[in-house]
């Protein structure tokens, strides 16, 4: 017989062989929200910053953070970051690892990576159970230095997922119906009620025993629930109707849509088919009427558990305990997510399913345990018993299948259901980053069919119709999103509704689709303005209405639009950025230097910030800041700038060494300039000057300067230059006849007529002595002083 503790470890060897297919899975869904695009994974955001951040990397005070304040999973995402950064094998590693020794400790969150709040909370959630369990092996006496270890493990599951403060409430219900077998008869309550409100009647016994483990659950727990709500700055976060419809729907649809989703959670515990990455939107229809004949459900459901319970706490036997955790494994911790007491972002979510099931599982194991008591059965229960952990385990093998990449989830989802519109976003998302455009379009189109009040199925029609180039199509969708925005209530001050910011990206796509015409750009500033009307907050409105403003050359407008940005944003390095282009624009070097400084410092990989500031540095012709102008372009070839251009960056590179007189470093980064760019005129006109006053190389100066005509036949300074190199070989005859034609295409040009007489004085000279020409007479090639 095997021996007790391999049982627990064998089931977890199980589950991880169940998921080892998910490790190749790539980061998928809310994935890319939680790692991709999180800013507190990267080593340059201070860890303090997952203290005040919420799960997404939102300051927990915006007014659009989603308040799921899990900074203890942020951090093992950001130690995962810190060694294979978004690499997602790391990710799906850590998450199964988690799987099995939840399983370990205690007898669907593994495969998405958003899951590891689930696993880590589960991990501490039975953490903390385990713990109370051995701080209560007695009645009278409590052992305090495992009641320590379960209030950390309470407050590490809570850091982990909101969820985890459940626990305190499941050992409340441990301490009073399985420690203390508190009966709930008439008698027994009327007893403890006198008592408490009289004084008169001696408290009951197992009052005064469990009274310092009470006291020390609810003092724990509210300290928790007060810190958690201060750092959520006391508001409830903001969803549309699109995440939770029933939420938005009046009464008794609302109260009838939750309840009976209570039964449909149910039922994904007793038959996890079928399964859905996506259950908002259409998914659920509402249910808007009593005699609805799905209310039924929830009826059933409440029955079976009022029957177990009073199963439970009738009569105590060897049962009870079991039946009483698992009943409190299963129903607490669901009751936060249920929709029950205060609306939450989804209308179901198999992964808040993680913990209550395992109330579920004990409750499955303990009435297998009392139905194998009927010898005659015991075989064929077992049978099947194995027979549906198989089942369940190859179900769970296929469904990782499906997270394999966001194609395949979104695709599964669909079909499972055809009523959601997100799901045919998210299918249409997908063909639209694969540049499958058209197909793209046209699940946006169904999208936009299956929930025609859909905002965002619009904006993605016209962000398509764009792309293709199709732009009266695209005008036509962005404006029917807009239609479909929540209107000013008349004689309202401001725009009172609270509208979701991804709804007014409209305002923006309209606003960049007409400034493709300069004559629009006054209409452009009016969908900004429209955008602030409604949500003041939102800074990227304020952005982008600032670059529309220095486009129409209002820069001291644009300034006061990125300052009042920066007052509800003043982490933000694009809004410095734009700043200091203001400033720049100005002629105010010394203040734009130091915005662009500011930018840097929030985002030191700022392609723009960097680029821009080594510019200001050098046309300021400060010596001493030359070595940082250096090395932020320096930086920037690091980074393979597709933001900036790395002719850009040569072409600054090698203007910096020529100011420090370092040619063969400049002919090296005009070279690459060149490269990158054959029509760079300017940067054939400095590396042909280096040819000629600096490597004597006339040879190459020539086809520098003949790459310049052949570019642009009348061009004055190119010809010129090309003279020049003509004088330097003493071939003047054939520099005269240069200098005349470019005498021709500039007649105004001082300096050209100077060179002109100096070589026809040179040919006369020679001709009167009959001497060999001399080379050089004098002339420069105009490269960086002359008409440059």
């Amino acid at each position: 017989m095997l021996q007790r503790w391999s049982y627990p470890c064998l089931l977890a060897l199980a589950v991880t062989l169940c998921y080892q297919n998910a490790l190749h899975c790539d980061l998928v869904f809310d994935d890319v929200r939680a790692v991709h695009g999180n800013r507190d994974l990267r080593p340059d955001t201070p860890v303090s910053s997952l203290l005040s951040n919420d799960f997404w990397g939102t300051p927990m005070e915006k007014d659009h953070s989603h308040k799921s304040y899990r900074p203890l999973c942020v951090l093992t995402f950001r130690w995962n970051y810190f060694f294979h950064q978004l690499s997602p094998m790391g990710y799906h590693i850590v998450n199964v690892i988690l799987h099995g020794l939840v399983c370990f400790l205690y007898f669907r969150s593994v495969t998405g990576v958003v899951g590891r709040a689930e696993l880590l909370s589960a991990l501490f959630f039975t953490s903390a159970f385990l713990a109370y369990t051995r701080s209560v092996r007695s009645r009278t006496t409590t052992d305090w230095r495992w009641m320590f270890v379960s209030m950390v493990c309470v407050t590490a599951s809570l850091l982990s997922k909101e969820q985890g403060i459940t626990i305190v409430g499941v050992c409340v219900t441990y301490e009073l119906f399985v420690v203390q077998k508190v009966s709930l008869r008439r008698s027994e309550l009327q007893y403890l009620l006198r008592s408490l409100v009289s004084g008169k009647v001696p408290p009951p016994g197992w009052l005064t025993e469990s009274a310092p483990r009470l006291t020390a659950l609810t003092v724990t727990g509210l300290s928790l629930l007060l810190a958690r709500v201060r750092v959520m700055g006391a508001r409830l976060p903001v969803f549309n109707r699109f995440d939770n419809p029933a939420a938005a729907a009046g009464w008794p649809t609302r109260q009838l849509t939750h309840s009976y989703l209570t039964a449909v959670n149910s039922g994904l515990l007793l038959a996890p088919d079928p399964l859905c990455c996506d259950w908002t939107m259409g998914t659920v229809p509402l249910v808007s009427s009593i005699g609805d004949r799905r209310n039924f459900s929830p009826l059933a459901v409440a029955a079976a558990l009022c029957l177990l319970l009073q199963r439970a706490v009738g009569d105590y036997d060897r049962h009870s305990s079991v039946i009483l955790t698992g009943l409190s494994l299963l129903v607490i911790p669901f009751v936060p997510a249920s929709n029950l007491l205060f609306p939450v972002g989804f209308v179901v979510a198999e992964r808040v399913l993680y913990i209550p099931s395992m109330g579920f599982c004990l409750l499955v194991a303990a009435g297998f345990h009392k139905m194998t008591r009927y010898r005659r059965y015991s075989t064929l229960l077992r049978a099947c018993i194995c027979l549906l952990l198989v089942c369940h385990g190859l179900k769970t093998y296929r469904r990782n299948q499906d997270w394999r990449d966001e194609l395949s989830l979104f695709t599964a989802g669909l079909r499972v259901n055809r009523n959601n519109a997100k799901l045919y976003n998210n299918v249409g998302h997908v063909l639209e980053n694969r540049s499958q455009l058209q197909e793209a379009l046209a699940f946006f189109q169904q999208a936009a069919r299956v929930q025609p009040d859909d905002i965002g199925a619009y904006i993605n029609i016209g962000r398509a119709f764009n792309s293709l180039k199709m732009y009266p199509e695209a005008e036509h969708a962005y404006l029917k999103a807009r239609s479909l925005l929540p209107r000013r209530r008349p004689g309202a001050g401001a725009h009172q509704s609270r509208v979701p910011p991804h709804h007014l990206t409209v305002l923006f796509s309209l606003a960049n689709l007409v400034s493709r015409d300069p004559a629009r750009l006054e209409e452009a500033d009016t969908f900004y303005r429209e955008a602030i009307s409604m949500r003041a907050d939102y800074t990227q409105a304020y952005i982008n209405r600032g670059d529309v403003l220095v486009r129409l050359n209002r820069t001291r407008e644009a300034q006061r639009t990125y300052e009042t940005a920066l007052f509800y944003d003043n982490d933000n390095p694009d809004i410095y950025y734009n700043l200091g282009i203001v400033y720049l624009e100005q002629g105010r070097l010394a203040q734009a230097l130091a915005h662009l400084d500011r930018a840097l410092e929030l985002a030191p990989d700022h392609q723009q910030a960097l680029l821009n500031s080594a510019t200001i540095i050098q046309e300021s012709g400060a010596a001493r800041l030359r070595p940082t102008a250096r090395l932020r372009l320096r930086r920037l070839l690091q980074l393979s700038p597709a933001v900036v251009g790395a002719e850009r960056v040569h072409f600054n590179l090698g203007m910096l060494a020529m100011d420090e007189r370092d040619l063969p470093a400049a002919e090296t980064h005009f070279r690459k300039l060149i490269k990158y760019q054959p029509d760079h005129i300017k940067g054939l006109i400095l590396l042909g000057d280096i040819y000629v006053s600096g490597t004597k190389d006339l040879d190459a100066a020539e086809r520098c300067y003949e790459h310049i005509l052949r570019l642009d036949p009348d061009h004055v300074q190119g010809l010129h230059n090309l003279c020049v190199v003509y004088v330097e070989r003493a071939e003047l005859a054939r520099a005269e006849q240069c200098l005349l034609r470019a005498v021709h295409l500039a007649p105004h040009e001082e300096y050209i007529q100077r060179h002109l007489r100096i070589v026809r004085e040179q040919r006369r000279t020679a001709d009167a002595q009959e001497a060999l020409p001399c080379p050089g007479a004098g002339a420069a090639p105009s490269g960086r002083a002359a008409g440059s």
